[in-house]
């Protein structure tokens, strides 16, 4: 049973004693969460919350962040909306509040209405609690105007450096919450990173509206964490190493690597070794990357290989070791995926394999994010000379981008996809979802095999097949456009006939996929001849994730301690000349590298290096 939380009446904010005590903290902690006490930065942090000020918490990976707005929300009872960026990541920590029977539902895309409103109305009536929402779910004036209606007594924004524009993850969507929050009313806020320089700190407070926030920023100083880089010539003698590593350490570990295609190579790599591994990245099947992370968890798999897209919000306390097969694009990524090792506080290695070739690995990735103005340009071109009339284009976004790579040449589709991907964010147009009615089936199963099985309580989903054929005129046969919402009244429209389909689909009786779909450019786009798009703002965006890559092949070929660096970049005033314990501390010899900019240059001085 999950047990709702407390809904008290709305509270002013200058009454503290109506938002909790830290006492009442340490009681919920221990009671519900099975913690002794909190961290010293975490202590902090929820003190800051329960001030009823807004509050801008930094804590490193593995430093129980998620805790500095759960225990406040469960102290002080009403709504808190948690605002998250991936889907799994929600799930996750709603599943773990649920464990400990705590009144908690997250709403997606992976909803259907009904769920959705069904979610909605447990939060009306305070089963739930804690709400969790992806920013695109918070865009949308009907949920807006349904959390204003309950009443939002928290708003906790996780991952909070995707806001800024000069974060490692910069998301259109996050950089639209501050006006969303002043829709809300306003409610007090807290936002929560595991990496944010003292810049982008300052940006995630002025574009949420914080008022006056509490700062609280803690120790990023992994003291358990010995940080190691080598220098190796190519990827052949990078995978001796990751296999001798590997071999060194029994418990359980990962290894980065920038492209799915390493991902795969490397596994077999280490396959062959004799080592058991697990691939994980982004283009695998949602049920194999599933049961990859399932295995690695439950350790009948020791190592996983895997891009980004593996950890955010992986919560396994005991590994040992993670190498870095290649460098990261930025110290922030790379601080955030180390920072998965040892998150039990017990001895753990994070080794960086580098070389020279990396770099221009993540050159020719910021190439096809920051495509040249005539890329965009000549984009916005092809979107304005397919519009119709209300510019609408009836070509997805991929299909646009093919055919810019084709009629331009010199350009790829890679870089004219960035270029759409541009123009979304500065407003230039929006993707149109497909049609909910109108659906494009083709019939696979032959008349025989639906005479046979298609009987009994199967009998409608026959009658539906027959309808189909007659109102296409055999032409399902070979695939045909239907609108659901046309065929008789009996079959209940496109809301009924939807799962009709799927489950017929499952089973390989039809193929079938929703129609429509496109881009709209704003009103009056269609006879702008220039595209809206803030040049400058784009070349700063580009000159900070060059200069990100800068600060990270410095980390990698410093000659200092590699502690103090990373705790210098990050603004941590605990930060020491010399931690005793990383590569350069002991006395490993330095790593020997040319680094340059990718204009060719020498990078910059930084003041923390």
């Amino acid at each position: 049973m999950v047990l709702p939380l407390p809904r008290p009446s709305p509270f002013p904010s200058n009454t503290t004693d109506r938002l909790g005590t830290l006492a009442d903290a340490r009681h919920v902690l221990r009671d519900r969460f099975g913690y002794p006490d909190f961290r010293p930065p975490q202590m902090r942090a929820v003190e800051a919350v329960l001030s009823g000020r807004d509050a801008l918490i930094v804590l490193p990976t593995g430093g129980g962040k998620s805790l500095c707005y759960q225990v406040p929300a469960l102290v002080r009872g009403g709504l808190t909306v948690v605002v998250s960026p991936l889907i799994s990541l929600m799930k996750d920590q709603v599943e773990a509040l649920e464990r400990r029977r705590i009144g908690a539902a997250y709403i997606n895309s992976t909803l259907s209405a009904a769920a959705t409103s069904a979610r909605m109305a447990q939060a009306r009536d305070g089963t739930i609690g804690l709400l969790y929402l992806s920013p695109e779910r918070m865009e949308s004036s009907r949920t807006v105007q349904q959390l204003r209606q309950i009443g939002v007594a928290l708003l906790a924004v996780d991952e909070a450096h995707c806001i800024s524009e000069w974060g490692h993850d910069f998301r259109p969507s996050y950089r639209r919450l501050g006006s969303l929050r002043e829709a809300l009313g306003a409610p007090q806020t807290v936002a929560l990173t595991a990496t944010a320089t003292p810049a982008v700190r300052d940006d995630i407070a002025r574009q949420l509206r914080l008022h006056t926030p509490t700062v609280v920023v803690g120790g990023f100083d992994r003291a358990n964490l010995t940080y190691r880089v080598r220098l190796l010539p190519n990827e052949t003698e990078k995978d001796s190493a990751t296999v001798s590593l590997l071999r060194a350490q029994t418990a359980p570990s990962i290894v980065y690597t920038p492209t799915r295609k390493a991902v795969e190579r490397i596994t077999g790599v280490l396959t062959r070794a004799g080592l058991r591994a697990t691939a994980y990245h982004a283009g695998l099947a949602h049920g194999l990357r599933q049961r990859a992370q399932e295995a690695f968890m439950e350790e009948r798999t020791r190592i996983i290989v895997a891009t980004s897209a593996f950890g955010m919000g992986i919560d396994k306390p005991d590994v040992r070791l993670v190498v870095h097969h290649a460098m990261p694009a930025s110290l922030e990524a790379y601080y955030q995926e180390a920072g998965r090792a040892g998150r039990d506080g017990q001895p753990s290695e994070c080794v960086l394999l580098y070389n020279g070739a990396d770099r221009r690995t993540h050159e020719f990735f910021l190439a096809g994010t920051h495509p040249a103005p005539h890329v965009v340009e000549r984009t916005w071109a092809a979107l304005r000379e397919l519009a119709d009339a209300n510019g609408y284009v009836s070509h997805t976004a991929e299909q646009v981008a093919r055919q810019v790579a084709h009629a331009v040449p010199g350009v790829t589709e890679r870089a004219s996809a960035a270029a759409l991907r541009i123009l979304m964010r500065s407003r230039g147009c929006h993707p149109v979802p497909p049609s909910a009615t109108r659906v494009w089936v083709q019939l696979l199963a032959t008349p025989a095999r639906i005479a046979r099985e298609l009987q009994g309580a199967r009998d409608f989903e026959r009658e539906l097949l027959r309808t189909l054929w007659r109102a296409t005129r055999g032409a399902v046969a070979t695939g045909a456009t239907v609108t659901l919402d046309g065929l008789p009244p009996g079959f209940g429209g496109a809301l009924a006939l939807v799962p009709v389909l799927e489950r017929l689909a499952s089973q390989q009786f039809v193929w079938w996929r929703r129609t429509g779909g496109g881009l709209q450019l704003p009103a009056g786009g269609r006879h702008s001849e220039r595209p809206p798009v803030d040049w400058q703002q784009l070349a700063r965006r580009r000159e900070t994730d060059v200069t990100r890559l800068d600060a990270m092949q410095e980390y990698a070929s410093t000659n200092h301690c590699r502690r103090a660096y990373v705790l210098r970049y990050f603004g941590d005033p605990d930060a020491r000349s010399s931690c005793g314990a990383c590569d350069r501390c002991v006395g490993v010899p330095s790593v020997r590298t040319v680094r340059r900019r990718a204009t060719g240059t020498r990078p910059r001085s930084r003041p923390w290096s």
